[in-house]
C-alpha cells in the first residue's frame, strides 16, 4: 500500500488519503449574483477534482468581509447567500468521498486589486475597489494605496468576523476550516516586522506580533466543533535577509497553534515582501514543512512545485509532511490522484458512472 494512499485522521475526521488540493484563487465570483458568490465555475473546478479522487479539497480563500476580499472576483462567506451556494458544491465533494475544507481569510493590505489575467493592479473607488486595512499604514508595494491602520477595535471587529465565518463555514457543510496567515495579507502582515510597526500589544516583539493569530485561533475553535480539525496556513519565511518572519519564528509560532487548538499546519512561504527573490525547485519549500514537524511536533501540509507521483509518496514516506497539497499540478490534471494511485498501487473512490473504467 502506498503511503500517499493511506488515511489520516484528524480528531474523529478520516481523510481518505495524503494527497490534498491546495487553496487556488479563481477572481471568479459572479457579480451578478452578488459579491462573493460561488457559482457553476465553482461547481465545475472543485468538483472535476474530486471525482479525480483528491482526497481533501481546500477551497479558495474565502474572504470573512466584504473589505477582505484581495479582488472584487473573489469568494466570500460573509452571508447567507454566500452559504446557500457553498451548500451544493460541499454536497458534491461528499458525494465523491472528497472531505471539504475552506480557507478563511482576510486579504489586509493586499485588497482592492483586479485579477492576474488583468494585471492584478490596485483598484480605484471608480473601478470597483475599496480602502484596504493593515496593522500599519504601509503600502504592500511601490503604486499601492497606503493602508488604514486598524485601531484595536477594529481589530476585535476583525476577529469576530473570523468567527461568523467559521459558524457559516459548517452551516455550509464544511468539514476543515483553514485560517489563512500566509502570503502576506492580513494575518501574516501581523506576524512580520517587515509589514507590522506597531508600537501597541500587537506590535513589536514576537509575543505581541503574534497576539493576533492567536486571538483568531481562539476565537474561532469557540465555534468550530471539538470533533473537527482546523488547519493555519503560513508563510515560513519572508525571504529577506533582516526585519522579516523567519523559518525560527514560524517553528515558535508552530508550537503555540498546537497548544491554541490548531491541528495541522499549512506550510508555504513569501508573499509579504514584493521584489524579493525566492529559489523556486521542485519540492521547495518541502524543508520548511519538515522542520515545523519535527522541532514543533506538529503536523503538516507540504506545498510548493510537486508535480510528480514518486515525489509525493517520498514526502510522505520519508516523515517530511503528513500530507502533500498539489496546487498548479491540479489545475493542468484534475485526474492527478487517480493518476498516481495507478502508477503507486494505491486506491481512490471512483464514481459509479465510471465504473467500466476502472482498473
Amino acid at each position: 500500500m502506498s503511503a500517499l494512499f493511506e488515511p489520516f485522521t484528524l480528531r474523529s475526521l478520516t481523510i481518505p488519503n495524503r494527497l490534498w488540493m491546495a487553496p487556488m484563487c479563481q477572481y471568479s465570483a459572479d457579480p451578478d449574483k452578488g459579491a462573493g458568490v460561488p457559482h457553476d465555475w465553482h461547481f465545475v473546478h472543485y468538483g472535476a477534482r474530486a471525482t479525480g479522487g483528491t482526497g481533501l479539497i481546500l477551497v479558495e480563500a474565502t474572504a470573512v468581509s466584504a473589505e477582505g476580499r484581495i479582488s472584487p472576483g473573489d469568494l466570500g462567506i460573509w452571508n447567507d447567500t454566500q452559504v446557500e451556494a457553498f451548500r451544493k458544491i460541499v454536497d458534491f465533494l461528499k458525494g465523491q468521498g472528497t472531505v471539504p475544507g475552506v480557507q478563511l481569510a482576510h486579504a489586509g493590505r493586499k485588497a482592492s486589486t483586479d485579477a492576474p489575467w488583468r494585471g492584478g493592479g490596485p483598484l480605484g473607488a471608480d473601478q470597483r475597489g475599496w480602502q484596504p486595512l493593515a496593522p500599519s499604514p504601509v503600502p504592500f508595494d511601490e503604486g499601492h494605496p497606503v493602508p488604514d491602520e486598524l485601531s484595536e477595535e477594529r481589530i476585535g471587529e476583525v476577529t469576530r468576523q473570523f468567527v461568523d465565518a467559521a459558524r457559516r463555514a459548517l452551516a455550509a457543510g464544511f468539514e476543515v476550516a483553514e485560517i489563512h496567515g500566509a502570503h502576506g495579507y492580513l494575518i501574516g502582515e501581523f506576524l512580520s516586522p517587515h509589514s507590522n510597526h506597531r508600537t501597541d500589544g500587537y506590535g513589536g516583539s514576537f509575543e505581541n506580533r503574534v497576539r493576533f493569530a492567536l486571538e483568531v485561533v481562539d476565537a474561532v475553535r469557540t465555534v468550530w466543533p471539538e470533533e473537527l480539525p482546523l488547519f493555519f496556513r503560513i508563510s515560513a519565511t519572508d525571504w529577506l535577509e533582516e526585519n522579516g518572519w523567519t523559518p525560527d519564528d514560524t517553528v515558535r509560532l508552530a508550537a503555540l497553534l498546537k497548544d491554541h487548538g490548531v491541528d495541522l499546519l499549512d506550510v508555504s512561504s513569501g508573499g509579504n515582501a514584493a521584489g524579493v527573490s525566492v529559489p523556486i525547485g521542485p519540492g521547495y519549500q518541502v524543508p520548511f514543512a519538515a522542520r515545523v514537524r519535527r522541532e514543533a511536533g506538529l503536523p503538516v501540509v507540504a506545498v510548493g512545485l510537486i508535480t510528480e507521483a514518486e515525489q509525493a509518496e517520498k514526502i510522505v514516506t520519508n516523515g517530511e509532511a503528513d500530507a502533500v497539497l498539489l496546487g498548479r499540478e491540479l489545475l493542468r490534471d484534475p485526474y492527478f490522484a487517480r493518476r498516481a494511485a495507478a502508477e503507486l498501487g494505491g486506491q481512490v473512490h471512483s464514481p459509479d458512472q465510471y465504473h467500466r473504467a476502472v482498473r
